[in-house]
């Protein structure tokens, strides 16, 4: 299972440190209209600084313009300035729905009027969510409680635009399911002549609850239903509407979905114009999409592309973050608009006519489009990440808008490893982080396409300079594994301190497996055991991870998509010839101890790491781990295993689940459950408890009330958590050299 999206960061890093930065927005720096210079927030100020000259520095917003009468400063969350920069919507006291803090607090700052507002009138506190201004800057609107509202700035008074919402009936938001794994959340769009809004409408009114059981607040134990379609139940039905920001009747769009499977859609824009609407429609096994433009005036949908996949789809905001609240790529004043596929085998940018006739490749050649960086049309290049002789790796490139010439990589070739950047608008500058496995993060913004550090510190130039005596010192290692059928795969390992390769050591291998999560990243801190409480290479471990083939690496479609119908089985074949290719190459592996962990879908992989392959694996922990397939979510599961609709469909989601091979339990075994658990539920726990007992397989489990999936609540949690990981691998996996 995917089962942790906020883990993309969770996955490799940072459990130890703090579960809340997981569950932020977007990140609250805004570039200006110029590409150079930015706004940020700082200490409790919103800035604007320029990228070539980091000694300016001008207040936009200082505390006293953010303290209204008689309060405290509103402490921001983030920002967002109108079209003409003379009004600042602020987010504060941000409250958490599901992963994300989406809902909150919003206010106004009138730079004209030098005046600081709160919205929502008399709306609950900390219940407005996705509050953004119309373009002409004159309203904003935003949802509270399954309800769309528009506030006239000008008085404050507000409109209600839906009056139908309730926690089933949700109106510009999503349910569970949308947001968990299509990043669907802000559910509502301004059209650019700010006199309509469109919006979802979803309703999960016969969506069924799972019941989670509370037993710690309160004497007498109570019931939290979540609407939760799991494998083979259908998903909550979709509408989109629009409607008058003066108020009116919704204009529902004439969108066909199956009767009996439904169908989703997961993205929905303006078509660049205020009188169409730009949806992907996909099928309920997500193997098929549809981009419909609807005519808002008649409702009318008219499908102008199409495309299919053997396996699945995948939707932009699935592996490009930039996309999670919503965008659509025009160009050529809305004759065309950006399009990314897998159907030559590699992920490649497309450029397609408003008709859907006329297409054009942006990218051409073996490689992934990793991410969509910037789009300049005035300079007419787009700018993405890429790596394309090394999967473990991620640069900057751009290339031609028009499709012409050929990628060019625009990081330093004397920068190995993962790089992050946020482009400006016009292309010219962008923040810049770099790092890689022996080389710490170092931050700086630069110049574009010269790659240029601007004035001021140059951390990555000093960070480069050092690389060289640090990679020396390192005892990671990146290295490829082939495994007895062909099938080559990267890795890391790190190495133990005063290594010696005449002994043998312990091997702690660590899983993810799925389409969601890669491990094996050249990035400083990537073989981090967050779960450790002592210094693993100090005490003796050799700790290695392996990226099977379903990962999502940039190795092209075939790599990515072969894992379809195959998580549990394929993903746990890779990893274990994987992990036996090794023992057998690396004398200094003791193949006595050898243990396997992880968390969500590497706690699956664990499971069936130790159930499958008992010869291999001696020690496992599992954490929240999904021990039947056909208890995990619709969308996600029903993508990768496709849709059981009968027995046969069945048989993908038996041959991958856990609770099928329990009973070849030969090892030591710890399962951790939260009991909260609202990703992957706690059934997923009891159900596998009980196959393990009907076969008298002995094994220690560690059930913590009330916690959800990121086992992070409650005071003493993370520690009690960890000493208990580190305890049992210490007893079961002795550590040391022998």
């Amino acid at each position: 299972m995917k089962n942790l999206n906020w883990g993309r960061v969770f996955l490799l890093l940072l459990m130890a440190l703090s579960m809340q930065t997981a569950f932020a927005q977007i990140p609250s720096t805004h570039w200006a209209k110029d590409g150079y210079q930015y706004y940020k927030v700082q200490n409790g100020e919103v800035v604007m600084l320029d990228a070539r000259d980091a000694s300016k520095k001008t207040v936009v917003l200082n505390r006293a313009m953010l303290t209204p009468a008689g309060q405290e400063p509103v402490a921001v969350r983030n920002f967002y300035l109108s079209e003409d920069g003379q009004k600042a919507l602020i987010y504060t006291k941000a409250k958490r729905v599901w992963r994300f803090a989406t809902r909150g607090d919003y206010w106004v700052y009138d730079m004209t009027a030098k005046k600081l507002t709160k919205l929502g009138g008399q709306l609950p506190a900390s219940s407005l969510m996705f509050g953004k201004f119309s373009p002409d800057g004159a309203k904003v609107g935003y949802v509270s409680g399954h309800n769309i509202y528009v506030e006239t700035l000008a008085d404050n008074s507000i409109k209600q635009l839906t009056t139908d919402g309730t926690e089933k009936l949700i109106n510009g938001t999503f349910d569970w399911a949308y947001e968990e794994e299509f990043f669907c959340r802000d559910g509502f769009r301004w059209s650019p002549d700010s006199k309509q809004i469109a919006y979802w409408q979803i309703d999960a009114s016969k969506t069924r609850n799972y019941l989670m059981l509370n037993t710690t607040d309160s004497i007498y134990p109570f019931v939290k239903p979540v609407e939760y379609p799991v494998a083979g139940e259908a998903p909550s039905p979709f509408k989109i509407g629009v409607v008058s920001a003066a108020g009116g009747s919704t204009k529902w769009m004439d969108i066909p979905t199956d009767p009996v499977l439904q169908s989703y859609v997961p993205r929905m824009e303006w078509a660049a114009n205020s009188s169409e609407l730009i949806i992907q429609h996909l099928n309920r096994a997500q193997n098929q999409t549809e981009i419909m433009l609807c005519n808002v005036s008649t409702g009318a949908a008219k499908t102008i592309y199409e495309e299919k996949d053997a396996a699945w789809l995948d939707i932009l905001p699935e592996w490009e973050e930039h996309y999670y609240y919503g965008g659509w790529d025009w160009f050529n004043n809305g004759k065309e608009f950006m399009w990314a596929s897998e159907k030559d085998g590699w992920r490649h940018l497309y450029r397609i006519s408003h008709d859907g006739k006329k297409e054009k490749l942006i990218t051409k050649g073996n490689y992934d489009v990793m991410q969509i960086n910037a789009v300049d049309e005035k300079s007419g290049y787009v700018y993405f990440s890429a790596s394309p002789q090394n999967a473990t790796q991620k640069y900057l490139y751009r290339t031609k808008l028009d499709g012409s010439g050929v990628a060019e990589r625009l990081t330093p070739m004397s920068q190995p490893g993962t790089h992050s950047y946020d482009v400006s608008p016009n292309g010219k500058a962008a923040t810049h982080s770099f790092s890689n496995y022996y080389t710490q993060e170092a931050n700086e913004v630069v110049s574009l396409p010269e790659h240029k550090t601007f004035s001021g510190a140059e951390e990555v130039a000093k960070a480069v300079a050092g690389s060289a005596s640090a990679k020396t010192r390192s005892n990671i290692e990146f290295f490829k594994v082939k495994d007895e059928e062909g099938v080559e795969m990267d890795g890391w390992m790190q190495k133990p301190d005063n290594f010696d390769p005449k002994k043998k050591y312990p091997v702690v291998l660590y899983v993810y497996g799925e389409p969601w999560g890669q491990n094996v990243k050249d990035a400083f801190g990537a073989t981090y055991n967050f779960l450790y409480t002592g210094n693993m290479a100090k005490d003796g471990y050799i700790y290695v991870s392996i990226d099977n083939r379903g990962t999502p690496v940039p190795k092209g479609r075939e790599w990515r998509k072969s894992i379809y119908k195959g998580i549990g089985t394929l993903n746990i074949r890779d990893l274990a010839l994987g992990m036996k290719q090794m023992l057998k190459d690396r004398a200094y592996m003791d193949t006595s101890r050898v243990a396997v962990w992880g968390w969500s879908g590497g706690g699956s992989s664990t499971l069936n790491l130790m159930f499958q392959y008992p010869e291999i694996f001696k020690t496992g922990i599992a954490v929240a781990a999904v021990g039947n397939q056909l208890n995990y979510d619709n969308i996600y599961q029903e993508r990768y295993t496709g849709v059981p609709v009968d027995e046969a469909g069945r048989e993908a989601y038996r041959k991958g689940s856990p609770i099928t091979y329990a009973k070849n339990l030969k090892g030591n075994l710890l399962y951790i459950h939260g009991t909260g658990d609202d990703n992957v539920h706690y059934n997923n726990a009891e159900q596998l408890i009980n196959e393990l007992v009907k076969y008298n397989r002995q094994f220690e489990l560690m059930s913590y009330p009330n916690r959800t999936h990121g086992i992070s609540e409650g005071p003493g949690t993370t520690q009690h958590l960890r000493t208990l990981y580190t305890n049992y691998l210490r007893e079961h996996c002795a550590p040391g050299a022998r």
